[in-house]
């Protein structure tokens, strides 16, 4: 089965169950300050989790792009990807445990050809504050699991959030292939916790019932939502017999295209040249170009390993084009944005391409101005990581300069100066998500309302060309992003200002209505229209000044926001500007 008909057959089967097609969300997290990229099918459904009517009803389906990070020095071994896709449906306030895990048996073994008697599950084992998850346990025994192969396992294994201190948490029931009869450890107490690879994760029901308190307790939510996730790749993986990601349907062009033309590089280098190729187009394509900051950042970096590893083969430059025509090919049916938008993608690939080199030859003369002042017969290990980091210099190329020499590289010391860089990175990415999980205090409220409010407002002082570009909200400040080729001049800062202070003052009434999304068009809604929205969507009208498609959420009347101050203008990347705000309501 290729990824196309799994995908299709999962989307029509929770259709049969009433569930409504939602489109994948943009891979940029809408006023979410927690993730610089969409990492799960749940983030863009935040805040109908959090209890926010959704225009398409209780029940949910889709298919989300997603990028994650975390996991990226793992790249390329079998089962790990930079961008990946995830099967999601949703129940909001709905249907809860048993139809769950119900219609996650019958999609597997009726739809699909797992055997049952190849599955295993995992439940809640409970916990002082937490009860062991008897409904999940009961159900897996009521379709014919035996006991034996349901295991009962601790908070780290089988419960959910919260991402940050306080917010929508609970447990999860995980679903598993069995892939051999024994554990190759000799463990008496292997389960799906054991790291013997006996167990391959398939999916994973999340039932979020409980609402973590700022004090620590955890108290039952009024409406409990489930959230299901199985990771497209890894299942067309499994039902195909193969052993690695990147033997599916999906890899099976680019990756026959690298083998042919880059033998130099093995397995595992052929595979991030590929994987992250494909993770930036799709970042691209939804407007997170290659930059200096955020999420942008993460899309130079991954392109940089790529174009390091494939200037080690001597690949030709039409390989980019190549790579991307390949992913169009698979993806076309499902993401047509990356095959109208194939030439901006490959272009600015491209142009990232050039700078890289540019910066590939002023490295070349800042380690040469380096090795004049070299005393010894050894490179420092921080001027080896020195040049990784600023120039895009593999550690192989500092050692094949030194070698030339009759120098060597002190690795040691190169190896802690990373794990340093390393160890920085994760406390960079724990305090995104300082707020939780798209974090929906007063004070963020606040701030993603006046979001609406600066955006007519820019519309009206430069031109209705503006459209968000994306935001970040913390419960601090928000941050827009616009498209503006000019920066601003003060005139027009004070003038947008004004403006916003204006609306706030007057007091509007915000009003949510539930309409097609030919009706929010009709009605002059803002909103980017391309492949985002459903059938139907939510429509924020603020008085008469301002009508846009969002999720939410928001304040009932502006002059809750009290005042409004840009505290700052710049630029983003090409073509788009930024602002810094706050309100002191």
């Amino acid at each position: 089965m290729n990824a196309n008909e799994l995908r299709k057959k999962y989307i029509d089967f929770y259709k049969t169950k009433a569930h409504t097609q939602i489109p994948s969300g943009s891979l940029q997290p809408e006023n979410d300050p927690t993730v610089l990229f969409t990492t799960a099918g749940m983030h863009p459904l935040v805040p109908y989790l959090m209890g926010a009517h959704h225009p398409s009803g209780k029940r949910l389906v889709n298919s989300q792009k997603c990028i994650r990070t975390q996991d990226i020095d793992e790249v390329g071994d079998d089962w790990h990807c930079t961008f990946f896709e995830m099967l999601g449906n949703w129940s909001l306030g709905d249907y809860f445990k048993e139809e769950a895990i119900s219609w996650t048996y019958e999609f597997l073994t009726k739809v699909l050809p797992f055997k049952p008697e190849r599955l295993a599950c995992t439940v809640f084992a409970g916990e002082a504050a937490i009860p062991f998850d008897e409904t999940s346990y009961n159900a897996w025994l009521k379709l014919g699991i035996p006991k034996e192969r349901v295991f009962k396992l601790p908070r780290e294994d089988n419960f959910w959030g919260p991402v940050g201190g306080a917010g929508p948490c609970g447990p999860d029931s995980e679903t598993f292939f069995i892939t051999k009869d024994h554990c190759v450890l000799k463990n008496p107490e292997c389960s799906p916790a054991c790291t013997c690879g006996r167990y391959v994760e398939i999916c994973n029901n999340v039932f979020m019932e409980y609402e973590k308190k700022q004090d620590g307790n955890f108290v039952k939510l009024p409406k409990p939502n489930v959230d299901f996730g199985m990771g497209l790749l890894r299942v067309c993986s499994i039902l195909s017999g193969s052993s690695s990601v990147y033997e599916s349907s999906i890899y099976d062009p680019a990756m026959t295209f690298i083998k042919e033309k880059a033998p130099t590089l093995n397995k595992q280098e052929q595979r991030i040249v590929v994987d992250h190729v494909q993770a930036a187009m799709f970042a691209i394509a939804d407007g997170v170009l290659p930059s200096n900051v955020g999420a942008g950042y993460i899309v130079r970096r991954v392109l940089r390993r790529a174009f390091r590893l494939a200037n080690k083969a001597h690949l030709e430059p039409q390989y980019i084009d190549r790579l991307v025509d390949s992913f169009i090919g698979v993806y076309d049916s499902h993401y047509q944005e990356v095959t109208s938008k194939r030439n901006a993608l490959v272009g600015a690939i491209r142009e990232e391409e050039e700078k890289f080199s540019k910066a590939l030859g002023q490295g070349l003369k800042h380690l040469e101005k380096e090795l004049t002042r070299l005393t010894g017969n050894q490179i420092d290990g921080k001027l080896a990581f020195y040049m990784f980091e600023t120039f895009g210099f593999p550690l192989e190329v500092t050692q094949e300069i030194a070698k030339e020499r009759g120098l060597s590289v002190d690795i040691t010391a190169y190896n802690q100066a990373f794990e340093e860089h390393q160890a920085k990175s994760r406390m960079a990415g724990e305090k995104l998500f300082k707020g939780g999980l798209a974090d929906t205090s007063e004070e963020s409220t606040k701030l993603h309302t006046a979001t609406h409010l600066l955006h007519e407002a820019l519309r009206r002082v430069l031109g209705t060309h503006v459209e968000q570009k994306g935001s970040n909200i913390t419960p601090e400040r928000l941050r827009f992003d616009f498209s503006h080729p000019d920066k601003m001049t003060p005139e027009q800062i004070k003038a947008v200002e004004t403006i916003v202070n204006e609306q706030i003052n007057r007091g509007l009434e915000i009003d949510l209505k539930d309409m097609s999304l030919e009706e929010a068009k009709a009605k002059g809604a803002i909103g980017l229209f391309e492949n985002k929205y459903g059938d139907r969507v939510n429509v924020y009208f603020m008085g008469d000044f301002s009508t846009e498609v969002c999720g939410g959420p928001h304040v009932k009347n502006t002059r809750e926001l009290g005042g409004f101050k840009i505290q700052k203008e710049e630029a983003s990347s090409r073509g788009v500007r930024r602002i810094k705000a706050v309100v002191n309501g």
